[in-house]
């Protein structure tokens, strides 16, 4: 069996999949790939199945409902975590994040830190095809989350993350009900609490060219007030 599982979570991702999961293939061909669907209506599970069908290293996971993509990655990691593998990883289904990056992640997570994040907002990082106001949003949400937490982590919103098995096995997983960039951002800041290294690789993100965007004025309103009460938590606990 592979050492590394990579989740992939869908929901109307049909004109993305085969390019990402082709990607993976050839950038990453020791790592097993879950697609977890949330019964994608434009056919995406269907997809994924035939991919599944012609390759022993992909496997697919369908959920009933839309149930966003906290539960989704949590459902990924159940999986991942009940087979054995040492390493899950994170990634977007929409081409956004290169899998060519992944192997150098793995080596990081293999030696230097227990989680690896691809980040946009360090050294070496940056975003393609952004308009400005979307750049703002992202770097301003995560100096909010970094200074309200007292979190040393520049990206703590990255989808693009490698994490050792045992990292997520201390966690209570089915307790971490965040969506969105939140859930990145709680399962991070837990991480980082708990003393796990954290090692941010640079990356080069890239705005989908096909399907649309998941980023909603609720995901951003949810960050905003679960960052907000998990700071002010904290700093009454310690008062």
């Amino acid at each position: 069996m592979a050492d590394t599982l990579v989740i992939v979570p869908t929901y109307n991702e049909a004109e993305c999949l085969p390019a990402i999961v082709g990607r993976l293939r050839q950038e990453a061909p020791d790592a097993d790939i879950l697609v977890v669907d949330d019964n994608s209506p434009d056919g995406t599970g269907d997809i994924a199945d035939r991919l599944a069908a012609d390759d022993s290293a992909i496997s697919v996971l369908h959920r009933p409902t839309k149930q966003g993509l906290g539960r989704a990655y949590i459902a990924g990691f159940h999986r991942g975590l009940d087979a054995g593998y040492r390493y899950l990883v994170e990634i977007d289904a929409d081409g956004s994040h290169d899998p060519a990056e992944l192997p150098k992640m793995l080596v990081e997570a293999a030696g230097v830190a227990e989680v690896v994040i691809g980040s946009r907002w360090v050294t070496g990082g940056a975003v393609l095809n952004w308009p400005w106001f979307r750049r703002g949003i992202s770097r301003a949400g995560n100096r909010f989350a970094r200074t309200l937490l007292r979190s040393r982590i520049r990206d703590l919103t990255s989808g693009y993350r490698v994490y050792q098995a045992d990292a997520l096995r201390s966690l209570e997983l089915d307790r971490v009900s965040s969506q969105g960039y939140c859930f990145q951002v709680e399962l991070a800041w837990q991480l980082e609490r708990a003393g796990y290294r954290v090692a941010e690789h640079p990356i080069v993100f890239v705005e989908r060219t096909a399907g649309r965007s998941k980023m909603h004025i609720g995901i951003v309103a949810e960050a905003f007030l679960r960052v907000t009460l998990w700071g002010l938590r904290t700093r009454l606990t310690r008062s």
